[in-house]
């Protein structure tokens, strides 16, 4: 059913661009799909400028297509609802529970009402912040558009610009460095994360996802960083343009923190060096939390995997984490989700080689960045034919819908009915 309500949004959204108020110049259908897909799905993908062939009014359609499908569209009905004071239904609720992944019904409410405050507040201090950056650059009303526009596409981690280029003119810019990363770590995180931050002040107290969300998040954030920033220093086309030291740092936290769940960039994504471009397509494919506005397979799901191996190769029958234990069935969840993600990438890999003849990298790079929901392109996106854009559309919708949907239906226990005697498998 979520599925089909994403459908019902991207093709309604896809109409609207299509109409002559939307747009600037005439637009295709197949450009306006794929730019409604890209929205819905927070991506940040497009076939075309976001900034000159839509008007205000098609810029606002793909902001309010963005901030649907970020929160998701059955928690967006859900804080409308308790806006208006009106009772959240129980098919609303067995909706919802599949949208954020959830499988308890009386956290719920909370964690909604959660996600409503933490919205707000960071959406609108984001954009008061970048009103400093903008509003000298384009004047009261267009700074003004232009910092909501872009704190809305940065919580939601969907990597819209309104600039060709993304935020390259502001590359060296404190405020652009602080703000983006911030709103798109504070989105990226998990609402659930979020949730338990505010009802637990301690570390102690915190939940064992929390505790593995962020400390996974820490540790992934300072290797990017750091490896991004050796790996590019040099680089005439990235890192090696600036001489200051302190502009290259700044660039290297910024494309650093974002490429795991976000499109923006400050370089030019195609000069940089195969090596780099290898560890974005492994930190796309993580993302970022559960219940968040990210794609991947998730920065828990990929920690589970390193204490699963780590256990095989201590001979340990359990994974243990801050001191609580992680059951046989949360590993089989983790394999499952993980070998489904490796099978549509793969799957969309083979299909994409075949209608499009190009770099090999630069297609791996522009299949993983639409499955992890992140929008980064070395230029790929603009030269895809009619085939390659179905392809780089469904894999968009199965990377923001997929886990949702196969999250909540792995989270339902269903209990063995018959057991069988175990045998022996040889591996390797």
């Amino acid at each position: 059913m979520l599925s089909v309500l994403y459908l019902a949004l991207i093709l309604i959204g896809a109409g609207v661009l299509s109409l002559p108020i939307s747009v600037t110049t005439p637009t295709t259908f197949s450009d306006a799909l794929f730019t409604a897909t890209s929205a819905v799905t927070v991506t940040g993908l497009s076939v075309v400028d976001t900034g000159t062939n839509f008007t205000l009014f098609g810029q606002a359609a793909i902001l309010i297509m963005i901030q649907l499908g970020g929160l998701g569209l059955m928690t967006f009905a859900a804080l409308v609802l308790s806006v208006l004071g009106l009772p959240i239904g129980l098919s609303h609720h067995t909706y919802l529970r599949e949208d954020l992944s959830q499988t308890s019904l009386d956290r719920l409410v909370g964690l909604v009402k959660t996600i409503l405050r933490v919205v707000l507040i960071c959406e609108l201090i984001g954009a008061a912040l970048l009103l400093l950056v903008f509003v000298p650059e384009f004047g009261l009303i267009k700074g003004l558009w232009f910092s909501v526009f872009h704190s809305v596409s940065a919580f939601n981690n969907a990597g819209f610009s309104l600039m060709p280029d993304s935020l390259t003119h502001w590359a060296t810019n404190p405020v652009v460095n602080l703000v983006i990363p911030g709103l798109l770590v504070i989105g990226g995180i998990g609402f659930s994360v979020i949730s338990d931050m505010s009802q637990h002040r301690t570390w102690q107290r915190l939940s064992m996802h929390s505790k593995i969300m962020l400390s996974g998040t820490a540790i992934l954030t300072i290797w990017s960083v750091a490896v991004f920033a050796i790996l590019e220093w040099n680089n005439p086309g990235t890192l090696g343009a600036y001489p200051n030291i302190f502009d290259k740092l700044q660039i290297s936290w910024f494309q650093g923190l974002t490429t795991r769940t976000a499109g923006f960039n400050t370089v030019d994504i195609g000069s940089i060096h195969d090596t780099t471009a290898l560890m974005f397509v492994l930190l796309m494919v993580i993302g970022a939390g559960s219940t968040s506005t990210a794609g991947g397979i998730k920065v828990t799901t990929f920690i589970v995997l390193i204490l699963a191996t780590i256990a095989f190769f201590k001979r340990h029958n359990q994974l243990h984490a801050f001191g609580r234990s992680i059951g046989l069935e949360e590993v089989m969840k983790v394999l499952a989700l993980t070998m489904i993600s490796i099978f549509v990438i793969m799957l969309g890999i083979f299909l994409i080689t075949i209608s499009h003849d190009g770099d090999f990298l630069d297609l791996v790079f522009e299949v993983t960045s639409a499955f992890g929901t992140v929008g980064l392109s070395r230029g790929t996106t603009g030269e895809l034919d009619t085939a390659g854009r179905i392809i780089i559309g469904v894999i968009m919708f199965i990377g923001r819908v997929g886990p949702l949907t196969l999250g909540f239906f792995l989270a339902r226990r269903i209990p063995p009915r018959i057991s069988y005697p175990a045998s022996q498998v040889y591996l390797g």
